[in-house]
């Protein structure tokens, strides 16, 4: 028999960490590696995006690591040392500035700030870029707060939101599209 995806256990608006830990579904700690669900999502989407397109396996490789972080964010920490929890490491940064050094080998100087958008692919990983962007400011908030996150996180969700920023650049310049520069009004009276 399959397990059941239900378990009800959460109907009263709470739910267990890694360890065992009860905690309000609105705990910081939730939010933070429910958002790295979401940012996993849109990893998912960006590469389907991207058929045929380089970064489409290396995206895989990031849902990979994206999983190591939300298992850490999700354990209580007080118990962390006693269960067997997947690791970041500082390859998977070194990883990822390789790729973004790679791509930006390709582009054209940036001479402004740009839109998102041109192409589906390019906005879809903007808005994953955005996402990122939010996943490392709850982390942030968290350790603000003197709740323990393990700094490397906050280091691959930092470095993770400019290679998805290059990606969106470099995936316009493989689909020949160019960059939409913002082109500030400014009021002449």
């Amino acid at each position: 028999m399959a397990f059941k995806i239900y378990t009800k256990a959460g109907d009263l608006g709470k739910t267990s960490l890694i360890g065992g830990t009860k905690v309000p579904k609105s705990n910081i700690r939730i939010d933070a590696y429910g958002t790295i669900d979401e940012l996993n999502s849109f990893i998912g989407l960006t590469a389907d995006h991207l058929s045929k397109h380089p970064a489409k396996d290396f995206l895989k490789e990031i849902q990979d690591r994206l999983f190591t972080i939300g298992s850490s964010l999700a354990c209580d920490p007080e118990k962390e040392s006693k269960l067997k929890i997947p690791d970041l490491k500082e390859a998977d940064i070194e990883l990822l500035e390789k790729e973004i050094d790679s791509m930006n080998e390709v582009l054209e100087e940036m001479k402004s700030f740009i839109l998102p958008g041109g192409h589906v692919a390019i906005s879809t990983a903007h808005v994953t870029r955005c996402v990122c962007r939010r996943a490392e400011r709850i982390c942030v908030d968290m350790q603000e707060h003197d709740l323990f996150v393990e700094p490397l996180v906050i280091k691959y969700l930092n470095r993770l939101s400019d290679y998805l920023f290059v990606l969106a650049r470099y995936a316009g310049h493989l689909l020949g599209v160019d960059d939409i520069p913002w082109k500030p009004r400014i009021n002449e009276q």
